[in-house]
């Protein structure tokens, strides 16, 4: 039987076709055969420009625009999606969306944290939205992984450049690498590569090592992790804690009356 997977981006995908390409391509290499990757992003118009950052590096435009990614969750799992992935590195909303489904809700930046620990016993994150800095951070200290975070610091381009870098790779390549190197000296023994659009970009192009220090794949990362808790539910009944505060789902009928309050339910169609 079969996966699918509600995909949602913080960006609009349909702005980005080099990105939205290499995006594909790397899902159908690395999700199993059964699995269906269905992809979403933000709705036309949530910003400004093709460029999310000068909005998701202020606190409140990021929540603000994390509604749409709980609009879209609850949208997914009433369209029968078996798992919903946040596919970017602040995991806007995660807490929250977990706490109103029942199907297995995954995030990026959690995923590669969790994976991380596996593979070395301290990890740094490398970011190009310098100003998610102290999110990233306080967001390892939620998921209670703060003292194995040696930090978090920026790469040294933007978002354009890695736009521009997949079709000119190798400039932007040395330089993440002396970024990491930085990372390494401090005592990482894993490097995260933040944001998706970096991390697909390093894939793409084999980079998953530096100086024998492994380099995430991120997107990866939560693929196999929905794929393993959508198959531990199927075969063993396991699933999330559905007791407490930030775990007891609401009744379906009181959550879809207060959607439409808010005229949520306007929201997770966009950008498929």
């Amino acid at each position: 039987m079969g996966i699918r997977i509600w995909h949602q981006s913080f960006t609009v995908l349909q702005d980005l076709g080099a990105y939205d390409a290499a995006l594909k391509a790397h899902f159908r290499r690395v999700a199993r055969s059964d699995t269906e990757i269905v992809m979403h992003g933000m709705q036309p118009g949530t910003y400004r420009s093709n460029y999310p950052g000068e909005d998701i590096r202020h606190a409140g435009f990021q929540h603000l625009h994390s509604l749409q990614f709980l609009a879209a969750a609850v949208r997914a799992e009433d369209e029968g999606f078996d798992a919903y992935a946040i596919s970017t590195l602040p995991d806007p909303g995660l807490r929250e969306i977990r706490s109103l489904l029942r199907i297995p809700v995954v995030g990026y930046g959690e995923s590669a944290m969790l994976t991380s620990c596996l593979l070395g016993s301290r990890f740094a994150v490398l970011v190009f939205i310098n100003e998610l800095t102290d999110l990233i951070a306080d967001n390892a200290r939620q998921y209670g992984l703060g003292e194995r975070l040696v930090g978090v610091s920026d790469v040294g381009f933007r978002f354009t450049d890695v736009l521009s870098g997949f079709s000119n790779p190798a400039p932007l390549i040395e330089r993440f690498r002396a970024a990491a190197r930085a990372q390494i000296a401090a005592g990482a023994e894993v490097i995260i590569p933040g944001e998706a659009p970096l991390c697909v970009l390093l894939a793409t192009h084999g980079i998953s090592n530096v100086d024998g220090v492994p380099v995430l794949d991120s997107l990866s990362c939560w693929i196999k992790q929905a794929e393993l808790l959508v198959d531990l539910k199927r075969t063993s009944g396991i699933e999330r804690c559905q007791r407490g505060y930030f775990n007891e789902p609401p009744s379906r009928e009181r959550l879809r009356e207060v959607l439409g309050f808010y005229q949520l339910d306007r929201f997770g169609q966009q950008g498929a």
